[in-house]
This record gives C-alpha cells, sequence and structure tokens, in this order.
C-alpha cells in the first residue's frame, strides 16, 4: 500500500524551497523503499527461498516457481497489450499531438508504466525538453526512487515530486546522491551528500518550460497495491512447496540402507569399495539368508500434488488474474464463456484503465500547452483514449456480429472492431476510393447497354411513325367521303 507524502500548502513556497524539508522527505520515503525492492525482486525471481539453509550435508534445492512475474506480464499484456488510440470529440487538431507522441516513443513509456504499475502499485512518468531541441520527450521513472508530494487539503493536490538517485565517479569510485525536484514551473538540481545538518544543498535552479509539474503519478488502484503484492505468502508457500518435494526425492535416493544377516565388509577400506561398487553397478553380494533393503520416508504424492494445486489455485484466484495455461482456457471457448472465464481480470483492468486515464489528460494537457496546441490544451477531455484489451480475437464470431449490426451501427464503428484495422478512419478513407474505382470499371463491363438504349431509341421512332402514318390516312379518307 502506498504511503502518501503530504504538507501544508499555506508553508510551501515554490521560489524559496525548503531544502531540509526535501531531505526528510527523501529520508521517510526510503523506509518504504525495502517493500518496493521485494515487490522488484520477486518480479526478477529473487524469492525468498533463495535465502533458505538447510543443515550441511542435506539436500536444498531452491525451486523458483516465478508466478510474480506471470501475474505481471499477463495483467500488462491484456491492459496495454495493443496501443492506445485517441479519438477527437471537439474541432482541435489531433495529428499534431499524436506526431508529437510518436517523436517521443509514448507506446513504450506506457508499455513501462503499465508493467510499473503491475509491479509497484503505481508508475510515474517524468516529460523534459531534449537537450538542444526543442522537442517533448518521455520516461518512465522507478518508483523506488520517486515520490510526489501533495498538499494537504480534501483534494491532495500535488506540490511537486522528487526524484533522487546514485551517481558514482568513475575516476576513484566514489559515490554521491543527487535529487531532483520539480514543482510547477522551476526545476531544483540537489546535492544530497552534506548530512551534517540533514539539508539538501541546491546546485542549481531552472524553469523547467511547462505550464505544470511535469511528473505524471499513475495508480494501479485506489491504494495503489501491486498485482501480485497480496500473494507473495502464497508463492513463497509454492515455492518452498516445490523445493521439499524435491529435496525428499534427493533424500530418498541417498536412503540408509539397511542388511540383515549379513556385513558389508570387515574393514573400513573394504566396506568404501563395495559402496563404490553398489553405487556404481548396483550390485550387492550377499549370503543366501540375507537381505538388504533401504530406508526411506514415504511420501504421499496424491496429497502432496493435491496441496501444490490448491495453493496454485488460490494464488491466481486471489490476484483476480488467470492462469491462461490452464485447461480452463481451451481455444473452442465461444466469446461470451471466454468473457466469464476472465471477468475478474477486466475487473482489475477497467480500474487500471479509470486511473490511467486521469495520468494521460495531464500528459496531452502538458504536451499541447508546450506545443502550443490551444484548442487542444483549454478542452483536454476532448481527447478520449480508446483502450484495446490484449486478447486473441475470434475472427470469425466476430465477423458474424458485424454482418448482424450492420445498418444498425455505423460503418465507421463496425470496422474499429476488427483487431487488424488500426486506424477506422482510414480505413473508411479506402473503402470509399475503392468504391469510386470500381464504378467506372462495372459499366465498362456492360457493352450492351448503348445497343439497349440505341435499340429502345429506335422503336420508339417507329412507333411514332406508324402512329403519325395511320392518322394521315383517316384525314385523307375523310376529305374523300365530304
Amino acid at each position: 500500500m502506498q504511503q502518501i507524502l503530504t504538507y501544508p500548502r499555506e508553508e510551501y513556497d515554490e521560489q524559496k524551497l525548503d531544502k531540509k524539508l526535501i531531505h526528510k522527505l527523501i529520508q521517510e520515503h526510503a523506509t518504504e523503499g525495502s517493500r518496493l525492492k521485494t515487490l522488484k525482486d520477486y518480479y526478477l525471481g529473487k524469492h525468498d527461498i533463495l535465502n533458505h539453509t538447510r543443515r550441511e550435508g542435506k539436500p536444498n534445492f531452491k525451486t523458483v516457481c516465478n508466478h510474480a512475474k506471470d501475474i505481471a506480464d499477463t495483467a500488462t499484456g491484456y491492459f496495454l497489450g495493443s496501443s492506445i488510440k485517441y479519438q477527437n470529440t471537439a474541432a482541435a487538431d489531433l495529428e499534431k499531438l499524436l506526431l508529437a507522441f510518436d517523436e517521443a516513443d509514448i507506446d513504450q513509456v506506457d508499455s513501462d508504466n503499465a508493467l510499473n504499475m503491475s509491479i509497484y502499485g503505481r508508475a510515474y512518468e517524468y516529460l523534459y525538453i531534449r537537450e538542444g531541441e526543442n522537442t517533448v520527450d518521455a520516461v518512465s521513472l522507478e518508483p523506488e526512487n520517486t515520490f510526489m508530494v501533495y498538499d494537504d487539503s480534501i483534494e491532495q493536490k500535488p506540490l511537486f515530486a522528487v526524484y533522487y538517485y546514485q551517481v558514482k565517479d568513475a575516476t576513484d569510485s566514489s559515490v554521491s546522491y543527487r535529487a531532483e525536484v520539480l514543482t510547477e514551473r522551476l526545476h531544483y538540481h540537489l546535492n544530497l551528500n552534506d548530512d551534517s545538518k540533514g539539508i539538501a544543498v541546491a546546485e542549481e535552479t531552472t524553469e523547467h518550460k511547462f505550464a505544470n509539474i511535469p511528473v505524471i503519478e499513475y495508480r494501479n488502484n485506489k491504494f495503489a497495491i501491486g498485482d501480485y503484492e497480496q500473494q507473495i505468502s502464497l508463492i513463497d508457500a509454492y515455492n518452498s512447496l516445490t523445493g521439499n518435494r524435491v529435496n525428499d526425492k534427493e533424500q530418498a535416493i541417498e536412503s540408509i540402507l539397511l542388511l540383515y544377516g549379513a556385513q558389508l565388509a570387515d574393514t573400513e577400506e573394504e566396506a568404501h569399495e563395495a559402496m563404490r561398487i553398489l553405487r556404481e553397478d548396483g550390485l550387492l553380494e550377499l549370503p543366501p539368508e540375507a537381505k538388504a533393503e533401504f530406508l526411506t520416508n514415504t511420501l504421499d504424492e496424491n496429497a502432496v500434488e493435491v496441496l501444490r494445486n490448491a495453493i496454485k489455485e488460490d494464488i491466481y484466484t486471489f490476484s483476480h488474474i488467470p492462469n491462461l495455461t490452464d485447461e480452463n482456457f481451451a481455444g473452442n471457448s465461444s466469446g461470451v464463456a471466454m468473457e466469464f472465464k476472465l471477468l475478474g481480470l477486466e475487473m482489475v483492468t477497467k480500474t487500471k484503465e479509470q486511473y490511467y486515464r486521469r495520468g494521460l489528460r495531464k500528459r496531452i494537457e502538458l504536451f499541447a500547452e508546450y506545443s502550443n496546441m490551444e484548442r487542444i490544451a483549454k478542452n483536454a477531455k476532448s481527447i478520449v483514449p480508446q483502450f484495446s484489451r490484449g486478447l486473441p480475437k475470434n475472427i470469425l464470431e466476430l465477423s458474424q456480429i458485424i454482418s448482424n449490426l450492420n445498418g444498425k451501427v455505423s460503418l465507421r464503428q463496425l470496422i474499429s472492431l476488427l483487431p487488424f484495422v488500426e486506424d477506422p478512419d482510414a480505413e473508411l478513407e479506402a473503402l470509399e476510393k475503392e468504391k469510386e474505382e470500381q464504378e467506372p470499371a462495372f459499366s465498362q463491363n456492360l457493352p450492351y447497354e448503348e445497343e439497349l438504349e440505341d435499340e429502345e431509341s429506335g422503336l420508339l421512332e417507329e412507333t411514332q411513325g406508324s402512329t403519325n402514318g395511320s392518322r394521315n390516312g383517316q384525314s385523307r379518307a375523310g376529305r374523300k367521303e365530304v
């Protein structure tokens, strides 16, 4: 659970930053560092079982079954396995903003943010201007070394962000500690080495050129809990059970040999030689009335397997992240059946999405204000992020749905459902262009059309001529009678 750091706004002065306060806040955040480091270690496979010890001579297999990484990767892939799309709901030029995002490689930043959210329960994104350029860039910062300070109001508005790190001198291997403090307008560069008074010394202060704090915090959920954080004890239990199972197997191999009615050898030297032959050749010579057997600890494999599966199921059940290798995820499952199986993951992802939208709104504002996109900057809510789930699609089932909805839902919306279409608007334009190109070709493929028109025209003339001739004959006949 995240430790939220606050400070009274009435005591805060952006122009005169309290260096002693910064030093104290860093020390306070560092106390949470062990928890954050543990979360990262479990993702990297550095589990508690690696510290497990046993009596010398006993087998000690330290098996790491990395469910933590599986949970984080699955949750991240489902949440942001596909790039975020943006839809404009107002009269604003979205193309310039998307070009700026591409220049900053924002898809990679989103992916890093999503993974940090899954591991640590939160992520931090830092926007900056590239050195020697006028281009906005972005990078995902490590939550182990980054935190945001809020005011103590009910709204908890951010006051400033702090990123601290270690610098090692290549010449004399000396280590120094630095911190970057970013306020609404200023960027403080601090030296943390002077611990005599507990005060961070300001080396340099500059303006960062953004309209607000250029650090964005993304939470995984309300309490900033990682996706596997509350399952670590279960993961430890699974590792321990698996390791002990292998240890027991190894001990069974090295079981005590019991001899009845015989002696292995008369001297110690002969006994060692007999044991060597037994290990290498599997042969043991005994008198007729003697027998030999191993003293082993009999394992109930069925009970162990039931317990192992129960722990594994609990790991995925309580994390709400499904085990995709489970037999329940068969390839022939229908779309509705698959949605029910992924209901827990979908709920977790919806929460991630809600909190991520908040951060995206701030990102859009910072990019737009710096790049003079006035319409977008004034109404960042008009740019609507569209998330798509990283899940294989049943194209046949999807095509049937689109066919049934044709004429009831806009064509653009139907096209956007297709997973292989990245830009629905561009696809609509291509479709219209194909229709325009096919119309002349279709007309050329009808050679009888002109002949049909000529025949109809000639037939009409003959009919009119016949009618006129009949009328003239009747007129002449009438005159004769008169």
